[in-house]
């Protein structure tokens, strides 16, 4: 179980501030920006384009792709910034990993079709826990319809932010940071088959929390590449499985309408 894992071999060198900076740096430049994105417009209100509760600043929703595009390039920089250290993870990818994203996809899509959250945790009082954390649901193409270049243009940032910068800050995050934190005190010096089940309990719950209103497709999902992660004993094959089920949630969207899922 304590075996070496060639994707942590770098990791043993780090200064002890490096592997913070790293691992978790990218993920709250994230989360902290994220609070300033505006939710959807209230339809019970009169104005439609009203900011909803969540965005810290109250930007109307109108603004949405810009605050998002700020977002995404801010992270990409920081990113960018620290690319030498990602570049001595193990970049040799398994092609279960793919697979892991393709049955991730299907098993988020399918929970929250089928209304399971609903069926099953609203007999338990949670009904009001699942409305929180509501998904900006900004779709480009209608809002910016006689604009058709800058919908698309849009579109492409959100792709490349959901399926490239998203994998990769939440991957470095909750599999990388917390649940080796969680573990141990070193923690950037554990190889990822060495993490407690405790470690994975609170990086599931922690997971979980942060998608209340897919609560059970989120628990499946992170578990499934948890799995894989023991497996293959490799952080990027869980950036990859996680940027394939972020790309093909992302064509599912477009292709349906289902624009709540974003």
């Amino acid at each position: 179980m304590t075996q070496s894992s060639p994707h942590v071999a770098a990791e043993n060198d780090s200064p002890g501030w490096r592997p913070w900076l790293v691992y978790v740096a990218p993920f709250a430049i994230y989360m902290l920006l994220n609070t300033l994105e505006p939710g959807p417009p209230d339809p019970a209100k009169p104005d439609a384009q009203a900011a909803a509760p969540g965005g810290i600043l109250a930007i109307p929703y109108q603004y949405y792709p810009l605050v998002y595009t700020i977002k995404i390039a801010v992270t990409a920089a920081f990113l960018i910034a620290v690319a030498r250290d990602l570049a001595r993870l193990s970049w040799r990818v398994s092609p279960r990993a793919i697979g892991v994203g393709i049955v991730g996809v299907a098993v988020w899509i399918g929970i929250c079709e089928l209304h399971l959250e609903e069926r099953l945790l609203a007999p338990l009082g949670l009904a009001s826990y699942l409305g929180l954390g509501a998904r900006a649901a900004y779709n480009p193409l209608a809002e910016l319809g006689d604009r058709p270049l800058l919908a698309y243009t849009f579109l492409a940032v959100r792709f490349l932010g959901l399926v490239v910068i998203v994998p990769i800050v939440e991957e470095l995050f909750w599999r990388g940071f917390l649940m080796r934190f969680i573990t141990d005190q070193r923690w950037w010096t554990l190889p990822l088959v060495a993490v407690s089940w405790t470690g994975v309990a609170v990086a599931t719950a922690a997971f979980a929390s942060a998608h209340p209103a897919e609560l059970l497709a989120a628990i499946a999902w992170f578990s499934l590449v948890t799995w894989l992660m023991f497996r293959t004993q490799n952080l990027t094959d869980c950036v990859v499985a996680h940027g394939t089920t972020n790309l093909l949630l992302g064509l599912y969207v477009v292709a349906t309408g289902s624009w709540r899922y974003w």
